[in-house]
């Protein structure tokens, strides 16, 4: 019975994937923009970021980081549930536009390490993956963020990129729900 079942699962595998090839990092996939390429890309984002940040559903200043010429940075203030956002937008040299949104909660990042209920903490997340719009991870130093991913082979997605602008602002609602798992409170 396992023989078929595993017979099963390869032919229905080999008739519904044929062609699709799956892997689970983007980048890998895509090709290395030219450096004239990168520093367009770099331009267009800075005047959408430019022209839609000031705006009151965004309400973000950005500013072109100093530390890497590709990336721009940001504050989203004034919010219930955590101190701001710190967004980090960075245009990568893989033909990609990559946000990063890191929720500071009382002084600082939010954190696996150190937060009350790690594993409760990393389930959330994981189900925010199947809910929210953003997707939800954590960085190399175990800290918690809201990220989306944009590739850029059909172009420059101007009117997208607004939308995830106007999003980011969302992701503090989260930070309430998490609020149990990190200090429980």
């Amino acid at each position: 019975m396992k023989r078929l079942i595993r017979s099963a699962i390869i032919v229905a595998s080999a008739t519904f994937g044929a062609g699709v090839v799956l892997d689970p990092t983007p980048a890998a996939a895509q090709t290395k923009e030219t450096q004239a390429e990168r520093d367009a890309t770099r331009e267009e984002l800075r005047a959408i970021l430019a022209s839609v940040g000031p705006r009151d559903d965004v309400a973000i200043a950005f500013r072109q980081s100093t530390q890497n010429p590709y990336n721009f940075v940001g504050n989203a203030t004034g919010l219930a549930n955590s101190d701001s956002l710190e967004v980090v937008i960075s245009v990568t040299e893989y033909k990609t536009i990559s946000f990063r949104v890191y929720p500071h909660y009382h002084g600082g990042y939010i954190n696996l390490n150190r937060a009350k209920d790690r594993a409760g903490l990393m389930r959330k997340l994981l189900g925010y993956n199947d809910t929210n719009f953003l997707f939800f991870g954590a960085d190399d130093t175990s800290d918690v963020f809201a990220g989306y991913t944009f590739t850029l082979e059909s172009g420059f997605p101007n009117e997208a990129v607004t939308i995830v602008l106007r999003s980011l602002r969302n992701q503090d609602k989260y930070v309430g729900e998490m609020r149990p798992l990190i200090d429980g409170k």
